[in-house]
Order: C-alpha cells, then sequence, then structure tokens
C-alpha cells in the first residue's frame, strides 16, 4: 500500500511538471489557432492540403498555429504556418504509434498526459478548426464543446472542416441528442460546419478582431 501511495505521489509530481513546463513554454507566444485532425490523412489528401492553406492564411495575419504536432492534418497546418513569420507549434503526445513529430515546427513540446496537452490547446486558442478524424479528433472536439457550453473557457469559434465527413455527425446530434432534450438549439450554434479554407478563416479572424486587448491576453478565465 505504501508503495502504492508513494508511486501515486510521484505520478502527481510528473503532472505538475509536465503543466508548469508547457505554461512556461508558451506564455509569452500570444493568440493561437488550435488546429485538429487525423493523423492518417496525408499529403495526397485535399483536407491535408486545406489545412496547409488556412494555417498559411493564420500565419500570414499574425495568428500563431498549435496542433498535435504529428503527421497528417497537423503536419499539413505545421507546414502552413512553419512557411510565415508566426509561429508553427506542435503539442505531441507520446504514444505507440502515429505520433512522429512533424519537421514543421518552430517550437515543438512533448506531453505524456493528454489532459494536460488538450489544456495547452484551449489556453491560448482564439479559435478551433477541427478537419476530419479519428477517436482522438473527437474527444478534443467534445472538450472544446463541452468547455464553451458550461462557461469554463471564454467563447470562441469551433469550425468543423469538410460537410460531408461531419454531416452524419450533426445530423445525430439534432435529430437524438436535442430531440431527447440532451442539448439545446443554442448549442447545435456552438459550432459552424464549411467545405471553405475562406470561409473557416473569416470565422476565426473576424471573431479576434472583435475581441477586447484584455480577453487576448489569456483564454481561461480566472475561476478555472
Amino acid at each position: 500500500m505504501d508503495q502504492r501511495r508513494s508511486r501515486e505521489a510521484w505520478r502527481v509530481l510528473r503532472i505538475q511538471s509536465e503543466l508548469v513546463d508547457g505554461i512556461e513554454h508558451l506564455a509569452t507566444i500570444g493568440p493561437s489557432v488550435t488546429i485538429y485532425g487525423s493523423a492518417r490523412l496525408g499529403p495526397t489528401s485535399p483536407y491535408y492540403q486545406q489545412a496547409r492553406e488556412l494555417a498559411r492564411r493564420f500565419g500570414e495575419v499574425g495568428l500563431n498555429v498549435l496542433t498535435g504536432g504529428g503527421p497528417g492534418i497537423m503536419e499539413g497546418a505545421n507546414e502552413g504556418a512553419f512557411a510565415t513569420d508566426s509561429c508553427s507549434i506542435g503539442l505531441n503526445i507520446k504514444l505507440p504509434h502515429e505520433q512522429d513529430a512533424n519537421r514543421f515546427q518552430d517550437m515543438s513540446l512533448d506531453f505524456r498526459y493528454f489532459f494536460v496537452r488538450k489544456l495547452m490547446f484551449v489556453k491560448h486558442a482564439m479559435g478551433f478548426v477541427v478537419f476530419p478524424g479519428g477517436y482522438g479528433t473527437m474527444d478534443e472536439l467534445f472538450e472544446a464543446l463541452t468547455l464553451v457550453q458550461t462557461g469554463k473557457t471564454r467563447a470562441f469559434p469551433i469550425v468543423l472542416i469538410g460537410s460531408s465527413f461531419w454531416g452524419g455527425l450533426v445530423q445525430w446530434m439534432r435529430g437524438t441528442m436535442q430531440a431527447e432534450g440532451c442539448i439545446g438549439e443554442d448549442d447545435m450554434e456552438l459550432f459552424r460546419v464549411t467545405d471553405s479554407v475562406t470561409e473557416a478563416f473569416d470565422i476565426v479572424y473576424q471573431n479576434f478582431c472583435s475581441l477586447p486587448e484584455e480577453d487576448l491576453r489569456d483564454n481561461l478565465p480566472a475561476n478555472v
């Protein structure tokens, strides 16, 4: 029992260390956009190309780009931002497969714990853009929706790219979750679906331009 308690205590210290390291490294990066998507959709995918173009546009207007740092959509977004003067940032996670850090990163951080990594994604985000992906992408999407819905973070745009991919999920959310009273109509307004890079850029950038200066300093309210 004592050995188990000791291991748990050391685990808490590792978590604390990872939190402190992430916060310190990202403390001065300024406003950023988080881009999510599958590690399995490579350079031949239209979504990869859209992620690269969208991240380039964000970078050109001075917004940094945060991704999971791996291959696929993450690499596409990092590649687009890397070509600009803004910071291309990868928050890598140690996994048994898929998660080798891509080479288009000005800043690369490694995380052991998913929940610490997800906090870093939200903390500096002026918006989330979510491309098609698997379980990890869904986890990150619904984490963001939950934080905005419950007021645990300041509301920011959440844009889903790919109407053919997301259409079935949105239909189920409206036809089942909302119809059963589990979410409300307002909750369905927390995100937008589009196929247009230009529209996704405009939604996030116009919201960013409308924010008062104090909201740009930190995305987390004092009670979090």
